[in-house]
């Protein structure tokens, strides 16, 4: 396992559970080949229903399912990180889910849980879009910050990276890699995806390995994609605009640390 290359997959993901872990398998093999230590899915890289309602159907308990087994195969086969985007688990509400992220490492051990913390409930003007996802998803409750090969890793899903609060308590775990499975709509990553994704790791002087749907969909829904590897410079070391397929980058530590103490703004924190 490579210990400094990590990978993010982009995908457009459809409604068939079977079809889209084909082809998560053969992203993740093809990162696997190319030397990536870690691999992180997109959000929903599972399913993405023509409902909202569909995903509420294939959930998964904790610890059981053939999304979860795929997770596991994966990181065991190919001896890596595998990040899983999110997994619809079983929520209180039996019409819910939570988007839960699932990290396994590479004897295919799941070693972290994330369940997505803020939801997409907007109606952009003159109604272009409108998105409730609490009406299917629970919230989860806790930001989650591990330790792995690659750096002390945070994880977050999409709409999180509109909350800037949400990453400067991952700095007080002492996160250097910030993990970023997402589904930006077409209109609102066009707008401020880069924007977004740059300035996390600018602010908080850390990597950021951003795995995005990028395409059409069954549903109609179109996904803004631009999947990329920043590092903590604000510079895109790789990215994808559009279609299936994987992004790398190499993460350096000595560097991340030069770049703290050069730029010490972290500590410099007043509030």
């Amino acid at each position: 396992m490579n210990q400094n290359r990590v990978a993010a997959v982009q995908m457009a993901s459809g409604p068939n559970v079977n079809a889209n872990l084909l082809e998560a398998g053969r992203l993740i093999a093809k990162a696997a080949g190319e030397g990536a230590g870690m691999v992180v899915l997109p959000e929903n890289f599972a399913i993405m229903g023509v409902k909202e309602q569909d995903k509420v159907a294939v959930r998964e308990q904790d610890g059981h399912g053939p999304i979860q087994e795929f997770l596991a195969q994966q990181a065991a086969r190919h001896g890596i990180w595998v990040v899983g985007g999110t997994v619809p688990m079983a929520a209180q509400s039996p019409s819910k889910v939570l988007a839960a992220c699932l990290v396994y490492n590479e004897a295919g051990e799941r070693v972290a849980r994330y369940d997505k913390l803020h939801l997409f409930d907007v109606t952009l003007e003159g109604g272009a879009e409108k998105y409730t996802e609490s009406e299917t998803i629970e919230h989860g409750k806790d930001v989650v910050v591990i330790d792995s090969p690659f750096g002390r890793m945070g994880i977050a899903v999409c709409y999180d990276l509109r909350f800037p609060e949400m990453f400067r308590k991952m700095l007080d775990q002492d996160m250097e890699l910030l993990v970023l499975p997402a589904a930006f709509t077409a209109i609102t990553g066009k707008a401020h995806w880069e924007v977004l994704v740059r300035a996390r790791a600018i602010e908080n002087l850390c990597y950021v390995v951003a795995a995005a749907q990028g395409g059409y969909h069954v549903n109609g829904r179109e996904t803004h994609g631009d999947s990329m590897v920043v590092n903590p410079w604000g510079v895109v070391i790789d990215r994808l605009p559009r279609g299936s397929g994987v992004v790398m980058g190499d993460i350096d530590r000595d560097q991340l640390a030069a770049m703290r103490r050069s730029l010490p703004a972290i500590s410099h924190r007043r509030l």
